[in-house]
């Protein structure tokens, strides 16, 4: 279901309705998900690309929105939540060998797929400020190294999309991301 509304994806990502059970595999979750009140209307939420040109700015926008979404929501499932980000950003990076009337149907799946994951993983409410790191963690460059030190595939692949995200919009929050994940993902 493509978005039709007029939401930007930052109000479309945080008005997504939660699952009142999120308990159980993805698998169980996403066929609760598909028959839950509010989710065809949170699907639908977000402004539309009108056009191929602006599909790159609106992923753009979904992936940034993600990533500081992480910070008040990434305890609720450290791993899984990692992909609100980093699944869009996939889709950014092959739009440049996808034919163009591909781009707005790979944005409304990268839409869908991060709009589901908030919706079955990541609680009602975001963790206070107080429970999570915020401001500046070091450099990019840093936060890449941090992040490669540290060892989790999960951890090095959010960390490039944060960093992508912050060299986007020189967000602090955005760095201060990686440092989030890597305090809640195990070092393997």
């Amino acid at each position: 279901m493509a978005p039709d509304g007029q939401l930007s994806a930052a109000e479309a990502l945080s008005g997504v309705t939660r699952l009142d059970d999120q308990s159980g595999l993805i698998a169980h979750r996403l066929d609760r998900l598909e028959r839950s009140r509010g989710w065809t209307s949170s699907l639908r939420a977000m402004r539309p690309a009108t056009s191929p040109d602006e599909v790159p700015a609106r992923l753009e926008s979904l992936i940034d929105t993600a990533v500081a979404t992480y910070l008040g929501h990434g305890h609720s499932s450290p791993v899984l939540l990692v992909h609100t980000a980093t699944a869009p950003n996939a889709v950014r990076h092959v739009l440049p060998v996808l034919p163009t009337e591909q781009w707005a149907p790979s944005h409304t799946a990268a839409w869908a797929a991060s709009a589901a994951l908030v919706a079955t993983y990541a609680s009602a409410k975001p963790a206070p400020r107080t429970d999570v790191v915020r401001g500046h963690d070091g450099t990019a460059a840093e936060a890449l190294q941090r992040a490669a030190e540290h060892g989790d595939e999960h951890v090095l692949k959010f960390a490039d999309t944060a960093v992508e995200a912050y060299d986007r919009t020189g967000d602090p929050d955005l760095l201060a991301a990686t440092g989030h994940a890597r305090e809640l993902i195990p070092t393997p």
